[in-house]
């Protein structure tokens, strides 16, 4: 058995200084967190805690549960809006997405005159601001006194592209007119990037500009194409200015409920009811987030 012997006088055991935390890194990312803390976090906890509660004529704002949910996957506004919104997605998000990637390879083929006027004039509707493009287009559409009124006169034809059977399509190329733009530079930065070496080994081996497309250009686009894909999708879920702004000249054709962010917005500040409409708004976030999810898994499961 062995003995620890004690240290010999005089000699004293050093002391172990404990090591000090740096705090560093967390000054520089202290000020992003509590700014993201305050205007992210803070608010969704403020609409589910408002989501569970609900002003009653006795009893005042009472606690109920989940109530408020039962209740929004029973409304048949909710689901009209959402069913709306997501024919929206499926028919413009492809026509949008291609056009931009038509666009960007276009441009990046580099068979293209005065290139850079191009790439500005495709991406310039997106740097005007939803409103102002909104109410210019709504003139365009208007039948007594823009574009289409004029066109309906001299050709003698009664088309309304703000009635109930156009109003959904006339919205989507609004916002197609908008985004393509976007989208393009986000596919263009793409291929910007792709090795020269590539494109020379293919054209070594006879490949032609389609088989460039499809066997180099596509495959390295896939992740931006995933990214303008969720993007789009939060944007659809998101979509307020353009049927909201052109309600007044269509409000047969544009109800209060016409997308789920609308539905929200009037329950809110024309209804008066907060609770009701924080849970319309936390089920629409909810599902906006499943779909981004599934979309960038699938995308990612693709590329691996």
């Amino acid at each position: 058995m062995t003995t620890v012997s004690p240290p010999a006088p005089g000699l004293v055991a050093p002391k172990r200084h404990k090591q000090k935390l740096d705090w560093t890194g967390w000054k520089f990312v202290g000020p992003f967190m509590l700014v993201f803390a305050l205007v992210l976090i803070a608010p969704v906890i403020y609409s589910i805690y408002l989501s569970l509660f609900k002003e009653q004529l006795i009893g005042g704002n009472s606690f109920v549960g989940l109530d408020n949910y039962a209740q929004a996957l029973g409304d048949a506004r909710f689901w009209e809006s959402l069913g709306r919104v997501t024919l929206f997605l499926v028919v413009q998000v492809p026509i949008m997405l291609i056009l931009a990637l038509a666009a960007a390879l276009a441009l990046d083929s580099a068979r293209l005159y005065i290139s850079s006027f191009f790439r500005i004039a495709i991406f310039l509707p997106y740097a005007v601001p939803a409103v102002v493009a909104t109410l210019m287009w709504g003139f365009i559409y208007g039948t007594q006194f823009g574009l289409v009124g004029d066109l309906n006169d001299f050709l003698g034809t009664a088309f309304a592209p703000l009635s109930n059977t156009w109003v959904l399509a006339s919205v989507g190329n609004i916002v197609t007119w908008e985004f393509v733009g976007y989208n393009m530079l986000l596919f263009y930065a793409a291929l910007r990037v792709i090795p020269v070496d590539l494109y020379e080994a293919a054209e070594l081996d006879g490949a032609g500009a389609f088989r460039i497309i499809r066997s180099i250009k596509l495959p390295a686009l896939r992740p931006a194409i995933v990214i303008g894909t969720i993007f789009s999708i939060i944007g659809s879920f998101q979509l307020f200015n353009e049927p909201n702004i052109l309600q007044s000249l269509a409000p047969n054709s544009i109800t209060t409920y016409f997308t789920p962010n609308m539905y929200a917005y009037n329950l809110s500040f024309s209804g008066q009811q907060y609770n009701y409409s924080a849970t319309i708004a936390i089920i629409v976030g909810l599902l906006t987030a499943v779909i981004a999810y599934v979309v960038q898994l699938t995308g990612s499961r693709k590329e691996s």
